[in-house]
């Protein structure tokens, strides 16, 4: 491997390694909140600066390995984004109230492992509206605002409900399905088009009074919207995904990052919370 002059960016208080070649298993991007969002590439034990990559060309090249993100065994195919299958069928990450919090059972005492669900279910949650390919309701931990918001790719929320556990908050979604949409098309969350101007808190207001009496009482008075805004250089005109398990070497021009989303020239986008798990070398222009 050719020498590489290593540089050091900087990210709140830590510091992180930033080398021009970096080999390491992927993770979701990290993101922080600021006036433009800032992301860091987990690979291996360091961390990307991707905003100081922008404009730069990048390119990531799937190794043909795959271990679990929970307990770093070698599997042939990733599962909820990056778990084996033996993990994905038994570890708490991976219940069925992590993708619906109505079907959780913590508050009666029945989960995968309760000390996570402790940690994870039995505590305050919020119920957001959310401006993603549109208007949309969900469901997150207290702890992950905004951050939840940012994964999505929101360009607005607000807190519509805050309640003591999962499964209420799951209540409080399932009551609002009916009236809006809980998932988000990603095709058009990652165009230019920003949703049409909804007024977030008229909408909370209304969704609100649809809730059945013993919800209601959940309902935030906080009206406060959260505005985010992603390092975007340029929107594709059509949108091209890219597939590490198809395309083991990805490579071009970065010239946007949303949500968990990369954005590379000639419109072509890969989602990097995918390939959780994934060895991969990324190499970027210094």
């Amino acid at each position: 491997m050719q020498d590489i002059v290593p540089k050091y960016f900087y990210f709140k208080r830590n510091s992180y390694l930033a080398c021009m070649k970096q080999k390491g298993i992927l993770r979701k991007m990290h993101s922080e909140q600021g006036p433009v969002v800032q992301y860091l590439l987990p690979v291996g034990t360091e961390r990307v600066d991707l905003n100081a990559c922008l404009e730069k060309n990048v390119s990531l090249r799937y190794q043909g390995e795959i271990h679990c993100v929970k307990c770093g065994r070698s599997t042939a195919k990733s599962f909820a984004q990056g778990y084996c299958y033996p993990c994905f069928t038994t570890a708490p990450e991976t219940e069925d109230c992590v993708l619906r919090p109505e079907l959780c059972r913590a508050h009666e005492g029945v989960a995968r492992d309760m000390v996570y669900a402790r940690d994870h279910c039995l505590i305050e949650h919020v119920v957001y509206l959310s401006l993603t390919s549109g208007l949309k309701v969900g469901v997150t931990r207290h702890t992950q605002v905004p951050t939840r918001w940012i994964d999505q790719g929101a360009v607005r929320a607000i807190v519509l409900g805050r309640t003591p556990d999962r499964y209420t908050a799951g209540l409080l979604e399932v009551a609002l399905k009916d009236h809006v949409p809980d998932k988000t098309n990603w095709r058009t969350m990652l165009m230019e088009e920003v949703p049409g101007e909804v007024d977030l808190a008229g909408e909370k207001k209304r969704l609100a009074a649809l809730l059945p009496d013993a919800l209601k009482a959940h309902v935030s008075d906080d009206d406060r919207i959260t505005e985010i805004r992603y390092p975007v250089r340029q929107y594709p005109a059509k949108v091209k995904s890219l597939n590490l398990d198809k395309d083991p070497v990805i490579e071009g021009r970065l010239v946007g990052i949303k949500g968990q989303y990369l954005y590379f020239d000639q419109n072509r986008v890969i989602n990097i919370r995918k390939y959780g798990g994934y060895m991969v070398e990324v190499e970027w222009d210094g």
